[in-house]
């Protein structure tokens, strides 16, 4: 039998369940949201007949809201491995240079960056060449049709004469080296529309006969 005190309650219990659920409603709006990425390989046979594999591998994303909380905003942690392989060749070593591409409203897929971009990223096709303008980290600024680039690694290390470097890759002898990053940051300021981030490992190979840039590209992913 209802009455005014159980009429009461039952509000009151209603109340509390929608409080709730706003809540819950606010919290999966405001989630992270992962994203496996397929990573990529490339094979390039040298002049000299050596051949290079470069893979990329475990590559995911991590997209977050931003502490700024405005739509120009994107926060980022991303993940992954380089692996590189080669195969014919005698006293080879190389370096290898992890990085990603950031763009706002562009294109970033395809063999390399449109022609239209503008910014600090340089990119031919195939030899994916590269001026990028950061390393260890990206705090990025874009435009619309802007796009930059950064390295993974910030390896601080003394130089030839005992001052104070740093080192954007890993080196490497033999036939196999690798590099392996987890939660690498990427924030993004200014970008009012779409904005994407791709992965690119650049590897430089040096044999006793030749000396080469091999690049892969990853898969590009939405940073919302």
């Amino acid at each position: 039998m209802f009455n005014r005190k159980n009429l009461a309650r039952l509000a009151g219990v209603g109340a509390a369940a929608a409080m709730a659920l706003g809540l819950f409603s606010t919290g999966a709006a405001n989630a992270d949201t992962f994203i496996p990425l397929p990573g990529g390989e490339i094979t390039k046979v040298l002049s000299d007949g050596t051949a290079v594999t470069v893979r990329i591998v475990g590559e995911s994303a991590n997209i977050s809201p931003s502490m700024g909380a405005t739509p120009v905003h994107r926060n980022a942690w991303v993940s992954g491995s380089a692996q590189v392989q080669i195969a014919g060749g005698e006293k080879v070593g190389g370096k290898i240079y992890p990085g990603y591409v950031v763009g706002c409203q562009v294109n970033i897929a395809g063999g390399g960056v449109d022609g239209s971009v503008t910014g600090d990223v340089k990119v031919s096709d195939g030899s994916g060449e590269l001026t990028p303008s950061g390393k260890g980290g990206a705090n990025l600024t874009l435009g619309p049709g802007q796009a930059k680039s950064f390295y993974v690694l910030d390896i601080e290390k003394p130089d030839d004469y005992g001052d104070e470097d740093h080192a954007t890759n890993n080196k490497f002898k033999g036939n196999s080296g690798s590099v392996t990053w987890s939660d690498q940051t990427i924030g993004l300021n200014g970008c009012g529309g779409y904005a994407q981030a791709r992965a690119f490992v650049r590897v430089k190979v040096e044999t006793d006969h030749v000396m080469s840039v091999v690049t892969l590209w990853g898969q590009p992913f939405s940073l919302g």
